[in-house]
């Protein structure tokens, strides 16, 4: 079975200094440690901003995700005022500091990501988002996470030692259209990661190229089945200069990282065998030789997921996956389906793609054309379910349709 998304975590500076109290309790001073949450995001697809609004967040050492919302475990980050964070402002390692409160030491299964529900009244909502060229729209909240967004991951915490987590939410595969009326609904997608076992990638895009398109730069797992995204980011239009941080550390990630690096209207690059560890920074790359991309018309997929026969309440997304050098995959694109009628559509270069090796610091990247990639891809469609299925399609000939059916 593939697995296409993965944990990832970001982090860096950009502190919001907060009031914070701790609710819930037990335990000696003697015997706390301190548990400090922050919020970092990936870049959103066709939004320019998309708002989340943080009343708290809760800890608990169950490892039951249906534990009740008044049980006495529940451990509190309680913010001074709900915080509205603008997600697509934190990107190339910029996050915003949630707070931190004292917890009992001891092993914690789950956390909640809490968020102020929206109201009957007029924009600005609480959660919501701006499509690009559009007005404000609400953002829909399932009444499951009312109670707030579940995150299982367990940690330990330590007398007197400070956990820190950062909470990677990743807008782009969190907002979902429910139709083509401009509703939409929030469905999250976040990822927990622990910044003591965290390092950094860093480099340089052509600041020409940079200037006129976003150029996407992503950091991706490939263990010989399954990609896993793990970080994402927009290369600085004013610099070319990109930060994934923090990552996991590569004892931790065996297979090493890969970046693919894609901009509407050209083709993809990959730079391969990155290896990360605690505390440091990998330079892939430095300012006098940026990486630039080579121009690729581009085609349409598109078609339609259906579940049982139904293409509403469709929860699905389809991957687009394309080969690089030793047969290693990346993920290029992916578009989540509709929910009101199951559509999907994305745009993918036709150009080859390239690829590079890492070399280790000052070494200078030599990127090879992947000719034999050329317009080929793997489509791999997900459900929400788990279930999966696989299709290669070549727009080298224009766009294509292909459609799922569950």
């Amino acid at each position: 079975m593939r697995d296409v998304l993965k944990p990832a975590f970001a982090a860096a500076a950009l502190a919001a200094a907060l009031i914070i109290s701790a609710c819930g309790g037990g335990g000696s001073s003697a015997a706390n440690g301190t548990l400090g949450v922050s919020v970092t995001d990936a870049p959103a697809c066709g939004f320019d901003h998309v708002y989340i609004t943080v009343s708290k967040v809760r800890a608990h050492q169950s490892g039951d995700p249906n534990v009740a919302d008044n049980d006495p475990g529940w451990r509190d980050i309680v913010l001074s005022s709900p915080q509205r964070i603008d997600l697509l402002s934190l990107t190339n390692g910029l996050l915003t500091t949630l707070g931190q409160t004292a917890l009992p030491a001891g092993r914690y299964q789950q956390m909640r990501l809490v968020l102020v529900p929206n109201g009957a009244g007029p924009a600005p909502y609480p959660n919501s988002v701006v499509p690009t060229g559009g007005a404000e729209t609400a953002l829909t909240t399932p009444s499951a996470i009312q109670s707030g967004i579940k995150l299982i991951h367990p940690f330990d915490i330590g007398a007197n030692t400070v956990y820190d987590v950062v909470l990677d939410f990743d807008a782009c595969r969190s907002v979902v259209a429910t139709g083509h009326s401009g509703g939409y609904l929030l469905k999250p997608v976040i990822s927990v990661f622990p910044v003591v076992v965290s390092g950094v990638i860093e480099g340089w895009i052509d600041p020409a190229l940079a200037a006129g398109t976003p150029v996407t730069v992503s950091a991706q797992v490939f263990d010989g089945l399954n990609v896993s995204v793990v970080k994402t980011t927009v290369a600085d239009p004013a610099t070319g200069r990109f930060v994934l941080s923090p990552l996991l550390d590569s004892s931790l990630e065996p297979a090493g990282y890969q970046l693919l690096i894609t901009a509407p209207n050209h083709a993809t690059a990959q730079v391969s065998s990155i290896q990360v560890a605690t505390g440091a920074t990998v330079d892939v790359n430095t300012s006098a030789a940026p990486i630039g991309l080579d121009a690729s018309p581009m085609s349409t997929v598109s078609g339609t997921v259906s579940i049982g026969g139904s293409t509403t309440n469709v929860d699905a997304v389809v991957h687009a996956l394309q080969t690089f050098q030793g047969a290693a995959q990346g993920e290029v694109a992916f578009a989540a389906a509709n929910m009101g009628d199951g559509s999907y559509s994305m745009a993918l270069p036709s150009a080859a793609p390239k690829s590079a090796a890492f070399g280790g610091a000052g070494m200078p990247l030599v990127f090879s054309a992947v000719t034999a990639s050329a317009g080929q891809y793997e489509l791999l469609a997900v459900t929400g379910a788990g279930a999966q299925q696989a299709v290669p399609v070549s727009v080298s000939a224009g766009s294509v349709t292909q459609s799922f059916a569950f």
